[in-house]
């Protein structure tokens, strides 16, 4: 159910949106979100949204939730992807102890993390916390946030330490350490495909201490806050990520329409675009498909957060049917956006093009270890009522 605070976030973005449509070049050229964007998505509530009614924010519920990251990301790609990573930053706050997480927000609720999930630290167990060294890749939003975290494998007396995985065997211990931006440093990295407005560069410290209050398991940490938008952080986060690339793919139908509206007619052809059947077929599988895949979010999200809501345990039971569905939407989406690209013709291969950069955006997106293909394997063990490995 939608509070009053959550329908104004949706309907502040959605008047957001032509003008970050507008400005999708700048964003793109400059790499990040411009400055002053980024403060009307936090008058928006963009970075509140999560947040708990507690600590200054908005307890917006997670279809409304996807249907605001959607908005923007059918605005501009890199938008609606900086904004997702930005606004789950409660979701790994609350793996922190509780007076952790009240310290972080106790002067507002605009808090930004940014990091990196793969573990591409060491982290030596010292006195009070651990000595960290490492470099991670993909930070996205690194330049706007307050604090930065990697994850780190745990090493004591220069070995791994060890945990069991939950199916007999062991692996190593990892968490996440957590530092003020001020003490990592960012390194230029972020030349890419697409997604280029969300300054994902690499971030590194080398030697630096993280108390251990400030370190925290990022797959099989519990949270410290109570209530459903808390419940299994991490599955929230993949269904995010869902609406992003289906708000990618919208924006290209959308893009396409305005090509084929304008009165565009390909080289050598008979016919103005709009009026060709064979475009109109390719329209409309790719917008058939893109629903699809809207639909299937929105359902698998709805049976999510009522679990969360209902039965926490059923809730994280989900996680190889949410993560699957990621794969699939993904896929469905960079499908959506090719047909796009291919039906627009010449123009589209311009930079100027707006379709181009959905195009790179999605192609950019598919290649996020969340979205691997594999992960539709794990729905597969699930229903063969075989170990699924999922947080291994």
């Amino acid at each position: 159910m939608k509070n009053e605070d959550a329908a104004k976030v949706l309907h502040a973005v959605r008047d957001l949106a032509p003008a970050i449509t507008a400005r999708s070049a700048e964003i793109e050229e400059a790499r990040r979100l411009p400055a002053d964007l980024l403060e009307q998505l936090k008058a928006a509530g963009c970075f509140r949204m999560f947040v708990p009614r507690s600590h200054g924010g908005h307890d917006v519920d997670l279809r409304t939730g996807m249907d605001v990251l959607e908005t923007l990301a059918r605005a501009d790609g890199a938008t609606g992807w900086s904004v997702m990573i930005g606004s789950e930053s409660p979701h790994l706050f609350v793996l922190l102890s509780r007076e952790r997480f009240d310290a972080i927000y106790a002067a507002g609720p605009d808090v930004i993390i940014g990091g990196a999930f793969n573990a591409q630290g060491e982290a030596h167990a010292a006195e009070g916390g651990y000595r960290v060294t490492g470099r991670w890749s993909f930070a996205s939003g690194c330049e706007h946030s307050s604090w930065l975290f990697g994850n780190c494998v745990i090493l004591d007396g220069g070995r791994p330490r060890m945990r069991p995985a939950g199916d007999g065997r062991e692996m190593p211990e990892m968490r996440g350490m957590l530092f003020p931006a001020s003490e990592v440093r960012i390194i230029d990295t972020w030349s890419v495909l697409g997604l280029r407005g969300t300054g994902s560069h690499d971030i590194m410290v080398e030697g630096a201490f993280c108390p251990a209050e400030h370190s925290f398991d990022i797959f099989q940490g519990q949270s410290s806050v109570p209530g459903p938008g808390f419940v299994a952080p991490v599955l929230h986060c993949v269904l995010h990520m869902g609406a992003v690339a289906v708000g990618i793919a919208q924006g290209a139908l959308d893009d396409l329409v305005a090509i084929a509206s304008s009165g565009k007619k390909r080289l050598y052809a008979r016919a103005q675009l709009a009026d060709s059947p064979v475009f109109q077929v390719h329209l409309g599988r790719a917008e058939t498909s893109v629903r699809a895949a809207r639909a299937l979010l929105r359902d698998l999200g709805d049976e999510f957060w009522a679990a969360c809501v209902n039965n926490p345990g059923a809730a994280v039971a989900m996680a190889p049917r949410i993560s699957g569905a990621l794969a699939w939407v993904t896929e469905v989406a960079a499908r959506a956006v090719d047909a796009c690209y291919q039906a627009g013709g010449g123009g589209v291969a311009r930079n100027a093009s707006p379709v181009q950069r959905r195009f790179r955006d999605i192609h950019t997106f598919s290649q996020h270890a969340a979205a691997a293909e594999g992960w539709l394997g794990q729905t597969g063990a699930a229903l063969l009522g075989q170990p699924t490995g999922y947080w291994t």
